[in-house]
């Protein structure tokens, strides 16, 4: 028997103000399905109703995220599989999905249904896609309180509540992204390597060693350290150097009266026309026109 809580199901209105915000929470709610009961209930309005055989197609993303039991999902693009307790769904608008819980067991459910822009960028940009919209999220009662604050707050659906709520929305994302990158280096050995080499060109941010020099000084190959510091940290070792190197060239900006040309020097380029190019290049203005803005 699953542990008895009141569900609590809602459903939101949007005014203008809140499409323009980039991203809107629709709908909120738990909801505990014993075993050998019927699912769904029969509480939802029409758009969210369906049959888990029929499936059904939503114009909204929604995060499902089942907290007790376990179950199945299936949609267009990933075959049936079985779900267990800590799995989060990520539902993707237009595409045909289904899922339910094992009858013998029954689950626990919350869910949050949203849309906006600021969602189909992180889609576009690869961030989340329909191919993999199962996560396996470390047990944790900080993921269910987040629900449970959406939930409080859509009760009383004051004003501004929607910048609110979609803000947590967008934590809960964060949060399937970074476990989702975090599981996917499982070897402890080769995240501690990855995590030296990082303090060890933040040690260094002002004179960059070569890539190879630090994949020599933490005792691995070159082409391995590239691969997976790229795979666990999102860019590349150089990539990585030149983030560094800004951020260092911006707190010498703005903390210091040195001219451009011994920041130049000082961050080991060779003039300060190379580091003003530089600079530009990333971050749209010359090293003068940011200090000149932050003064």
């Amino acid at each position: 028997m699953l542990n008895a809580s009141k569900d609590k199901l809602h459903y939101l209105r949007l005014g203008r103000r809140d499409e323009e915000w980039g991203i809107m929470v629709t709908t909120v709610g738990c909801q505990t399905i014993q075993p050998y009961t019927n699912y769904p209930p029969a509480a939802h309005p029409l758009g969210y109703k369906f049959q888990p055989v029929q499936g059904r197609v939503l114009n909204e993303y929604q995060l499902v995220y089942i907290t007790e039991g376990s179950g199945f999902f299936s949609s267009q693009s990933c075959p049936v599989q079985r779900i267990s307790a800590g799995t989060m769904i990520l539902i993707f608008p237009g595409e045909w999905h289904s899922y339910y819980p094992d009858k013998q067991v029954g689950w626990k459910e919350y869910w949050v249904g949203f849309r906006g822009v600021y969602i189909d960028q992180r889609v576009e940009k690869g961030f989340f896609c329909k191919e993999k919209p199962l996560h396996k999220l470390k047990r944790s009662i900080s993921v269910t309180t987040l629900y449970d604050e959406i939930i409080q707050l859509a009760t009383t659906e004051r004003i501004g509540c929607q910048q609110i709520i979609s803000s947590i929305v967008l934590h809960l994302l964060g949060k399937v992204y970074y476990d989702g990158l975090n599981d996917a280096v499982k070897d402890t050995d080769a995240i501690s390597k990855i995590d030296e080499a990082r303090l060890l060109m933040k040690e260094r941010a002002e004179n960059p060693p070569s890539i190879q020099e630090v994949a020599c000084q933490i005792g691995v190959g070159y082409s391995w350290f590239r691969k997976t510091f790229k795979r666990y940290i999102g860019i590349s070792p150089a990539q990585y150097q030149m983030q560094l190197q800004i951020l260092c060239a911006k707190e010498l900006l703005t903390t210091t009266d040195k001219n451009i040309t011994e920041i130049a020097y000082q961050l080991n380029f060779e003039s300060g026309g190379q580091f003003s190019t530089f600079f530009k290049k990333k971050e749209g203005i010359t090293p003068s026109e940011f200090r000149e803005r932050m003064h």
